[in-house]
């Protein structure tokens, strides 16, 4: 690659919709998905998205060599006892697609009423300087909604299509990036994780 390695930063995911929302909002670095380096995914075993995201940083800072950010982050319903949860990736089962989860979701709800459909996303996101970094960077955003009864609009990834933003009066999905990216669990999470690093906790 071209870039100056020292500032590049390896993304512990192959996510499109993550990588171009991270790159957006920490300009200064290259963000590098983990399949650039061939990084083998981790298994996640972790019980709490904090848990999860150290697993998934320590481990693609350790095959990419690079430090690394991993963000763990889920769906919490109110009605479903906070679930999906850390399984909202694979919430219909492994391999699920985003609209095998969505038609789960919907039908776990289908008898709950509008009032009681409060949901919010979490995201908690971790910076390691290397592997064996002792003090990891940690940062989490919280973003409050409720759960339609359908999917509408075209934009974001994941459950966005059933997820709508009080103050926008919307589905996430129907955010223009730019004002997801302000508004997001992972865009307030990554905004303090920015704070982290200005402070000089990427030369660590």
């Amino acid at each position: 690659m071209s870039v100056n390695p020292s500032r590049q930063i390896v993304l512990a995911s192959s996510n499109a919709g993550k990588i171009r929302e991270i790159q957006a909002l920490l300009a200064g670095y290259t963000i590098v998905p983990q399949s650039a380096f061939n990084v083998v995914e981790c298994e996640e075993t972790g019980l709490t998205f904090v848990e999860n995201a150290i697993l998934k940083a320590r481990n693609a800072a350790r095959q990419s060599q690079l430090p690394a950010i991993a963000d763990d982050s889920g769906l919490v319903v109110d009605a479903l006892d906070g679930a999906p949860g850390v399984f909202s990736a694979r919430y219909a089962g492994i391999g699920a697609s985003d609209q095998d989860n969505i038609e789960k979701l919907l039908r776990e709800l289908q008898d709950v009423p509008d009032q009681q459909r409060s949901a919010r996303f979490i995201c908690v996101m971790v910076f390691m300087a290397h592997a064996d970094d002792p003090c990891p960077i940690i940062a989490q955003g919280i973003w409050e909604g409720r759960i339609l009864t359908h999917a509408v609009g075209e934009n974001g990834f994941g459950y966005d299509p059933v997820f709508w933003v009080p103050e926008q009066d919307c589905a996430s999905a129907e955010l223009a990036p730019s004002v997801k990216n302000s508004l997001s669990h992972r865009g307030k999470a990554l905004k303090d994780l920015i704070a982290g690093l200005t402070k000089g906790s990427v030369k660590k």
